[in-house]
This record gives C-alpha cells, structure tokens and sequence, in this order.
C-alpha cells in the first residue's frame, strides 16, 4: 500500500491521534476548559476525518443528547442525594460514633470505611473537608502523625470517587460503554475493599512502623474539634441511607433471575438509577429532616448549593459523548479497535492504559475517565462482552484514572494543605496511595475478568 493510499484509507483514525494530542496540548498549554477543549477537539476531529460541516455537528449533537439523558439527571440526583446527607450533619455523626472510642490501629480502618461510604454520595474535595478535621483531632489527641488516619481516609475518598456510583466517574463510564450499573456496584466494591485495604489502612501503618510517615503542621483547633456534640442516633441511619439507592440498583439488576413475575415487575421498577436515587433522597429527606428552624435553613442553603459543582462535570460528560460518536461515525472508532484487537490489547487492559495515560497527562480523574471511555468503547463494541464484563471493564478505567494525583491534580494540593505537609512529602503518601489502588484495582478487575470469561 503506498502512501498515499494508507493516509486515505486512515484518515479518521490519523484525524483522531492528532485530536487526542491537541486535547492534551489544550488542557495542559492552553490551560482552556475540559468542556471547551473536549467540545472543540470533537468537532475539528469529524471535520478533519472527512465529514461535512451538516454531518459533523449532527454527529456532536446526537453524541451530546444521548450520553446526558442519563448522566445528568444520575448526577443531579446523585448531588442532591448527598447534600441532604452533608447539611444534615450525618456524616460527621458516623465518623465520631464509629472512632470515638476505638484504638488507633482499628481507627486507621474505620476512617477508610467513612472515607469510603461518605464519597460515594459526596465529591471527594467535600468529603475531605468535612471528615479531615475530626481525623485530625483524633491523631492530634494520641500523639501521632496526622497522615497515620490521613492516608486511609484519603484512600477511602478515592475508592469511593472512582468505583462507586452515583459518582459521576463510573456512571458517565458506564454510560459511555454501555454497562449495567448493578454490575458496576458489585465488582465496584468487591474490587473498592481489596484497593483500599492495601492503599490506605496497611499502607499507612507500613510508613508509620518504618519512620516515614511525615508529620506535617495543620493548622486547627483541636480543643473546639474534639468537643464537639455528636449526634449517634444519625450514624446508623447515615449508612443505611448511603446504602439503600446502591442495594436497590443491585436488586434491579438481578432482578432477571426472579421467577416471580410481579417481583421481577417491582423490582424493576425501584431498582432504576433514577427510582432507587429518588428513594435514597425522600428517605433521607424524611429521617434526617432538621427540627429546629436554624437547621432547617442551614439544610435549604446546603440544597440550593448542591448542584454547583455538578454541572461542569455533566457538560465534560456530554463533550466526551460527543467525541466518542465521532469516532463511531468518522469510523476511527473501528480503525482503532481493529489496531488494538491486532496487537492482543484487549478492552479491560486497553481502557486501563488510555485511562492512566490521560490522567497523568491532565489530572482529572472524571476527564481521564469519560475520554477514555468514550476511546474505548469501539474496541468494546468489537469485542462483543457480556454483561459482567462490562463491568469489569468500567473498574479497569476507572482504576486507571485514580493513578497517582500529583501536582497537576486539584486534590494533590487540598490533601498537601489540609495535612500541613510538603509537596514532596504529599508525592511520597497521597500519590503512592493513589497509585496502590490503581495497580490493586486494575489487578483484582483484571482476575475476577479472568474467571467472568472462564465461566460464561
């Protein structure tokens, strides 16, 4: 084949490498908005594939509407969800009744437990600010270093961000390549307890034992922290809560295998992200409803404020929907897929790679997430997975997409901050820690994907 024949013949996929390189050149030079960049690299993408103008926004129209009928009404109820949690002091409830009393070695697990459940409904920076000062307290008060319950903490946060829907990451993957979000709940956790178990809790005492955990100097008020009034009886209710939308989306997805029909009927029903979300929201609306009028305007401005930082997060979700049907319709997505299935790269390792690639390239975990996905899903598409595998897959990027935050990751900084810890400092512990989980995660995908296939 001669040249000019293989540039004819690979145009969009040649359009599609230099569009990738372009949206990195964007986001890392140019400094420009994930939306825009994605949104502009898509359309200069189609155009430079071949397709006509007409054609070209039709494909970034139909790639926009189809992912965010989904995405954004998951993501908004998934914000609300988790603001009544956060106005309603729940949170913190949990993290006080359940490392009031209990040695610091058993605290180190217990903390990566709340880490866990509380970003699952709440964005990791949230979370962080709102459970950080009572692990703070709590070493302060045992004399060890902050980072001792830091680390599993933040390593809870991460695990819950990346594989536990209603996070917007796994949704917007899982949307993207087409999983059930039952099965993205189940090996989320399965595989979220092995990562976090190695990365915060055992990764933290391996530093601690060796001399090398840093001390760091935060600055607060430990006296007013660890007198604070405690609520117990919002504890228990709290991971009741957490869990009830998580449990009600599993039963919708194994709902197939009810033999009762009029179960299977109901089942259905509540088991839907956007049933099962609203339920989650009535009842924690219900039982954590303030009682006094000072509470109750506390909770209506923590309301109002839930969906400012969803909406940044639905439009990337979009933009990246919307590149990936460029790839669909230019016919890169087969080229690529084609290329990748050639060299025995196969979705769950190549999804992994794209995903650990983009984040450390730009940060974002959520961008590295959706752009990966959205790159992935032809080499799915040929692939012809099941169910459970599909799952499988959304754990592999989305474990990829946790590797190792550092300098240029928002998070890299506010873990630093809040710690009172070094930028070197915070690349020998959160980007370790998040790199652990990575590796962890992807492994542990990696071997339940090997018995999936074995056994269907």
């Amino acid at each position: 084949m001669d040249v000019g024949a293989f540039l004819t013949e690979y145009r969009p996929l040649i359009a599609t490498g230099f569009g990738i390189a372009g949206l990195l050149v964007l986001i890392l030079r140019a400094r420009m908005n994930a939306f825009a960049a994605l949104l502009l690299v898509a359309i200069l993408s189609a155009l430079a594939a071949g397709m006509s103008p007409d054609a070209s926004f039709q494909t970034i129209t139909k790639g926009m509407g189809s992912t965010l009928g989904f995405i954004a009404t998951v993501i908004g109820l998934g914000a609300l969800f988790g603001a009544i949690l956060n106005a309603s002091g729940a949170l913190e409830a949990l993290a006080r009744k359940l490392t009031d009393k209990a040695s610091f070695e058993t605290s180190r697990w217990q903390v990566a437990g709340i880490g866990l459940l509380a970003s699952t409904p709440v964005f990791f920076d949230v979370a962080l600010i709102i459970l950080a000062p009572l692990t703070l307290a709590m070493a302060h008060k045992k004399s060890r270093p902050a980072l001792g319950l830091g680390l599993p903490l933040v390593a809870g946060l991460a695990v819950g961000h990346s594989f536990l829907p209603p996070t917007p990451g796994p949704i917007a993957i899982a949307e993207l390549i087409g999983a059930d979000l039952g099965w993205v709940i189940l090996f989320g956790a399965i595989v979220g307890v092995i990562a976090l178990s190695i990365s915060g809790p055992i990764y933290s005492a391996f530093l601690e034992k060796r001399g090398l955990m840093p001390e760091g100097e935060a600055a607060f008020d430990f006296e007013e922290l660890q007198h604070a009034p405690a609520a117990p009886s919002k504890a228990g209710m709290a991971v009741f809560l957490i869990c009830l939308p998580l449990i009600l989306i599993l039963a919708g997805t194994l709902a197939k295998f009810v033999p009762v029909p009029e179960l299977r009927y109901v089942l259905g029903i509540v088991g839907h992200p956007f049933s099962a979300l609203l339920i989650g929201c009535g009842a924690t609306w219900l039982l954590l409803n303030p009682k006094t009028p000072e509470s109750h305007a506390a909770m209506s401005e923590g309301l109002a404020k839930a969906f400012e930082p969803t909406g940044a997060v639905i439009l990337v979700t979009g933009a990246g929907g919307a590149f990936k049907q460029v790839l669909v319709d230019t016919g890169a997505g087969d080229q690529l897929a084609n290329a990748a299935l050639g060299i025995g790269l196969g979705p769950l390792l190549a999804g992994y790679l794209l995903a650990v690639m983009l984040r450390l390239a730009q940060g974002s975990a959520t961008v590295a997430m959706i752009t990966a996905a959205g790159l992935t899903a032809p080499i799915i598409a040929a692939a012809g997975l099941s169910a459970p595998q599909l799952g499988l897959v959304t754990i592999a990027i989305a474990a990829g997409a946790t590797t190792a935050s550092h300098v240029n990751d928002s998070g890299f900084w506010l873990v630093g901050k809040i710690f009172g810890i070094t930028p070197r400092e915070t690349l020998r512990t959160m980007t370790i820690t998040t790199t652990l989980i990575s590796v962890v995660g992807f492994t542990a995908a990696a071997i339940l994907y090997a018995i999936v296939s074995a056994v269907s």
